[in-house]
């Protein structure tokens, strides 16, 4: 590394490669690379925290149900047994935040016409702008994070992170 600026994950891979001098096992770019995306992932999660901690009107968990209603692939709707699914949740925990976002009328919550059973989930007109509000407030921040980046890097790095998936997922 002639030339080049250090960071606190190349003294982490030092040590360890130091460590594992004699074992061909340890990879100091495979090390640097998931520290390195660990750490990128630990500070935006950080600053959406950070984001919502101060927020009178919504809780970071309460974005995040108002946000799985959002973009979920249902049409206009959801049940909550579907939002504790996509949020990886108990659906004791989902109707915790439902009863706050309907009592901030961000979200209604009403019995399925067709199957009295369940109970559909529809984000509100100011629950639509509260998401509105606070997805583009969180796409600032990643892109302020990812901001050392020119447009060109950004497309290698993806490129270079696709190539990992796709090698998960086969």
């Amino acid at each position: 590394m002639t030339g080049e600026q250090r960071d606190s994950v190349d003294e982490h891979v030092a040590r360890w490669a130091a460590f594992w001098k004699d074992d061909p096992t340890f990879a100091p770019e495979v090390e640097g690379a998931l520290v390195r995306m660990s750490y990128i992932l630990r500070e935006l999660r950080r600053e959406d925290a950070a984001a919502f901690a101060g927020s009178k009107d919504l809780s970071l968990e309460d974005y995040k149900t108002l946000h799985a209603l959002m973009i979920q692939p249902w049409p206009v709707e959801a049940t909550p047994a579907q939002l504790a699914d996509a949020l990886n949740v108990t659906r004791a925990a989902v109707t915790s935040r439902l009863d706050r976002l309907v009592a901030a009328e961000l979200v209604t919550r009403q019995v399925d016409e067709t199957d009295r059973r369940r109970v559909l989930v529809r984000p509100t007109t100011a629950g639509r702008a509260a998401w509105n509000k606070h997805i583009f407030e969180g796409m600032d921040r990643d892109q302020r994070m990812l901001g050392a980046l020119s447009t060109d890097e950004l497309k290698q790095l993806n490129a270079l992170l696709r190539k990992v998936l796709i090698s998960r997922e086969i």
